[in-house]
C-alpha cells in the first residue's frame, strides 16, 4: 500500500501543474464568480415546484411571477459565465505580462458576452431565442471566452491597437485601445457563425450539445462516475484539490443534467440523469472528499484514544457542513495507507447506490440547486424532492459508509492508543513556549484576507484571527474568500493567506500580491489546522510573516 501511495506520490507535481492550468483554472473561477446567481435562483425553483410533492400546484400566472427571476438569472447562466470565464482568464494572463501592457479584463468580459450571444443565440422575431443562454450553453461559453482573451493577448503583445496623441486623457485612449481586439473577436465569431449553420444547418451552442453527448451519457454510466468521483478522492488523498482538476471537465454536464432533470419533472416524468451538483457536493462527498461524515462521528463518539477522539469532536460540526479540512488534516486521513481503500471507495459506493435508486426504483435524481454547505443528508432529501425514498436513501449510505469506514478505523484508533500508551510512560518536562506578545500598535489597521477553494476552510482560520485579537484588544480585520474571486480583493488586505486545498496556487498569488507590495503565505497540513484551533498561535504566525521573520 506505501508502495502505491509512493507512486502517487511522485506524480504530484504534474497533477499539481494540471490544476494550476490557466484555462481549468478560468472555467472553475468563472463558475465561482457565477455562483450567487446560481444560489440565488434556486429558491425561486424551490418555491415553485417543491410544493408539487404535496400535491399543491400553483396557478400558471402565480407560478410565472415566481420563476421570473430564475428564468432572468440562471436562465442567463451561460452568458454571464461567458463573461466571468473571459475576466478570470484575461486576470491570468496579466500575471506574465508587463505591468506598463496589461489585458483590460472588464473589455474581454463584455467581449465574452457580446461573442456567446453571437454563435450561441438563435435570432428569433423581437429578439432572441432563450433555448442556449442557460446551462445548455456553458461548454459553447468557455469556448467563447477562451478565444476571445487570446485575441486580446495576441493585439495587445504586438501592440495592434488604436494609438492616441499623449495629450488624450488615459481613460479615453483605453477606450480606444480595446476597440480593434474587440472588433477582430466578434467580427471573427460572426464570420464563423455563417459558416457554421450553413454547413451545419444550426448554431454552435447546439452542435457542440450534440457533440458531446455521448460523452454526458457515459459519464452517467456507472464507470464514469467511478473514474470521477474515485479521481477526485485519490487526488485528494496525495494532497490535491481534487475537485480543482476535475470540475472544471465535467461542470458543464452538472448544469446541463440538473436542467434537464428539472424539465422532466416539470413534464411528469423520471428525472434520471445522475451527474449533477447535488451527485457529488452531497452523496460522493458525503461530509466533504472521501465521504466523511461518517469519519467525524466515529472518532468524536467511538474512539478510544484521545487525540481522535479530540480530533472528531472538533472536527464534527464544519464536517456537517462540508468543510471536511479539519478531519483530512488533524487525523489526517490524507496520505495515511490506513484510510486509502475507503477513502477513494466509499464515494464510488455512494454514487453507484445513488444510481440504482434512479435507475430500477425511479427515485428522482437531483433536480434543485442547494448551497453546498447545506448538511449532506437534509441536501439528498430536499435536491431529490423530499420523497420516501430519498429519505431511505440518505440514511443507506450513512450505513454503507459506516461499514466501509469501520474497520480501518479500528485498526488507526488502535494504533493511536498504543502510541499514547507509550508516550505516558515516559516523564518529559516540557517548557512551555512563551506566547509572542503582539503589542496592538503594531498589529492596528492590518488586514489579513484567508483564502481556500470554496470560502468555507478559510472562515476557520479568519475567524480564530478575530477571536485572538479581540482577546487581545487588538484590532485587526480579517475575511475569508475563495480563490478565483479573489483578485479584485488584494488591494484592501496587507497579508493574504493560502489554505491547504489551495497552496499549490502560491507562485500565481504572489506574482499578484508582489505587484501590490502585500505579501502572502501558503499555509498546509495539519499546521493551518493547529492554527484554527489557537488563536493565541494564529496571530503569532500571520504577525511572523507581517514582520519579515
Amino acid at each position: 500500500m506505501e508502495a502505491l501511495i509512493g507512486k502517487i506520490e511522485k506524480a504530484k507535481p504534474f497533477f499539481e501543474k494540471v490544476s494550476r492550468n490557466k484555462y481549468l483554472k478560468a472555467i472553475r473561477d468563472g463558475f465561482m464568480s457565477a455562483m450567487p446567481v446560481v444560489l440565488f435562483s434556486s429558491i425561486f425553483m424551490l418555491i415553485a415546484y417543491v410544493p408539487n410533492i404535496f400535491k399543491f400546484y400553483w396557478p400558471k400566472e402565480i407560478e410565472a411571477m415566481i420563476l421570473k427571476p430564475y428564468n432572468y438569472s440562471m436562465g442567463l447562466l451561460a452568458v454571464l459565465v461567458a463573461g466571468t470565464t473571459a475576466k478570470n482568464l484575461c486576470d491570468s494572463f496579466n500575471r506574465d505580462m508587463p505591468v506598463n501592457r496589461q489585458i483590460n479584463n472588464i473589455s474581454t468580459l463584455m467581449a465574452g458576452i457580446v461573442g456567446f450571444l453571437v454563435v450561441g443565440v438563435d435570432s428569433i422575431k423581437g429578439g432572441f431565442a432563450s433555448g442556449y443562454m442557460g446551462s445548455k450553453g456553458l461548454l459553447t461559453a468557455f469556448l467563447v471566452a477562451f478565444f476571445v482573451c487570446n485575441v486580446y493577448r495576441f493585439c495587445v503583445k504586438r501592440n495592434i491597437t488604436i494609438h492616441m496623441p499623449e495629450e488624450v486623457p488615459p481613460n479615453i485612449s483605453q477606450t480606444f485601445a480595446d476597440v480593434i481586439p474587440f472588433a477582430i473577436s466578434i467580427l471573427l465569431l460572426a464570420l464563423f457563425d455563417i459558416a457554421f449553420r450553413n454547413a451545419a444547418g444550426m448554431c454552435f451552442a447546439q452542435a457542440v450539445i450534440e457533440f458531446f453527448q455521448p460523452l454526458f451519457t457515459a459519464a452517467d454510466g456507472y464507470l464514469g462516475l467511478a473514474v470521477i468521483y474515485g479521481a477526485m478522492s485519490l487526488f485528494w488523498f496525495v494532497g490535491i484539490q481534487g475537485p480543482s482538476i476535475v470540475e472544471p471537465a465535467v461542470s458543464a454536464i452538472y448544469y446541463v443534467n440538473i436542467a434537464n432533470n428539472l424539465e422532466l419533472f416539470q413534464a411528469g416524468k423520471h428525472a434520471a440523469n445522475i451527474l449533477t451538483p447535488g451527485c457529488q457536493q452531497f452523496v460522493a462527498t458525503l461530509g466533504g472528499t472521501g465521504a466523511t461524515l461518517v469519519v467525524t462521528l466515529m472518532f468524536a463518539f467511538m474512539a478510544k484514544s484521545k487525540e481522535l477522539k479530540a480530533v472528531g469532536k472538533a472536527s464534527s460540526i464544519p464536517v456537517l457542513f462540508g468543510v471536511n479540512e479539519p478531519i483530512l488534516f488533524g487525523a489526517p486521513l490524507i496520505l495515511n495507507p490506513i484510510f486509502f481503500i475507503p477513502f477513494i471507495l466509499a464515494p464510488i459506493l455512494n454514487v453507484w447506490i445513488f444510481k440504482l435508486f434512479v435507475d430500477v426504483l425511479k427515485m428522482n435524481s437531483f433536480m434543485y440547486i442547494l448551497p453546498w454547505t447545506t448538511p449532506a443528508p437534509l441536501g439528498i432529501v430536499l435536491g431529490c424532492g423530499i420523497t420516501i425514498l430519498s429519505i431511505l436513501f440518505a440514511v443507506l449510505v450513512l450505513v454503507v459508509d459506516f461499514v466501509v469506514y469501520y474497520p480501518f478505523f479500528k485498526v488507526y484508533d488502535r494504533e493511536k492508543c498504543a502510541e499514547e500508551a507509550e508516550k505516558e510512560g515516559v516523564i518529559e518536562a516540557e517548557k512551555e513556549e512563551e506566547a509572542v506578545e503582539v503589542s496592538s500598535d503594531v498589529v492596528n489597521e492590518k488586514r489579513i484576507l484567508v483564502l481556500c477553494a470554496g470560502g468555507g476552510t478559510s472562515g476557520l482560520l479568519a475567524n480564530a484571527l478575530a477571536k485572538g485579537a479581540k482577546e487581545k484588544g487588538i484590532s485587526i480585520v480579517t475575511a475569508a474568500g475563495s480563490y478565483g474571486a479573489h483578485y479584485d480583493m488584494l488591494k484592501d488586505y496587507d497579508l493574504v493567506v493560502l489554505a491547504p486545498q489551495v497552496a499549490n496556487y502560491y507562485q500565481d498569488l504572489k506574482k499578484d500580491t508582489d505587484r501590490l507590495g502585500i505579501k502572502c503565505v501558503a499555509c498546509e497540513g495539519k499546521k493551518y489546522i493547529e492554527l484554527t484551533r489557537n488563536p493565541q498561535k494564529a496571530l503569532e504566525f500571520v504577525f511572523s510573516i507581517l514582520d519579515g521573520e
